[in-house]
């Protein structure tokens, strides 16, 4: 199995415009990741959170979402949602993805059968990798 990671996508006054979805898809199709959970939530103006409808989440009528229908490990439980819900402002909605990496399996599988045992996990985020780039660019 590969790493599981998640990702809390917070969507502006609940606009979503379903741009990154094509590629979602695209990342399953070719193996690269396997998507185990993927569910939306609305955080009220009184900070309490509703799961919203895979479906139609534009509201348009059309079936945005169908690929998605029924992306659900069971990994994610409402203390997750909640968990999720608190980094989001009122009013606005989030997607909340679990997925495997499958591109990383046949990696730490080798790497296990080496012997190698994995230590330390984490993650740098974009933001400030490009603040470091750009310091190192301005840098005499």
């Amino acid at each position: 199995m590969g790493p599981i990671d998640y990702l809390v996508v917070e969507f502006p006054g609940s606009r979503m415009t379903g741009e990154g979805f094509p590629i979602l898809v695209d990342l399953a199709d070719r193996g690269l990741i396997r998507i185990l959970d993927l569910t939306f939530i609305r955080k009220e103006a009184d900070g309490s959170v509703t799961a919203m409808e895979i479906a139609d989440l534009t509201g348009d009528g059309k079936l945005d979402l169908a690929v998605f229908e029924g992306a659900s490990s069971g990994l994610l439980g409402q203390d997750d949602l909640n968990e999720a819900a608190a980094a989001l402002e009122p009013g606005n909605s989030a997607g909340v993805l679990v997925y495997e990496n499958l591109w990383a399996a046949p990696f730490a599988a080798a790497l296990h059968r080496g012997g190698a045992e994995l230590v330390a996990s984490g993650r740098i985020p974009a933001p400030a990798v490009l603040a470091a780039l750009d310091a190192t660019e301005t840098a005499p």
